[in-house]
């Protein structure tokens, strides 16, 4: 029997099972990441955030200084 080639079989299909959480977790809150990362580059660039009407759609405007 091949022990060597069994555990690379184990840690392949654990390593896909991983990578399919890691998907879908960022499919769930992938919007919510990036309206946070908006927000923040808003504030660096000194404009303002505004939400969109789904979770991902914000953007950054000016405030008129």
């Amino acid at each position: 029997m091949n022990k060597k080639g069994q555990a690379l079989v184990e840690y392949v299909l654990i390593i896909a099972l991983i990578s399919v959480i890691i998907v879908g977790l960022v499919n769930v809150f992938g919007g919510y990441l990036k309206d946070s990362l908006t927000k923040s580059s808003c504030a660096l660039m000194g404009q303002e955030f505004v939400q969109g009407e789904k979770s991902g759609e914000g953007r950054c405007v000016d405030t008129g200084n």
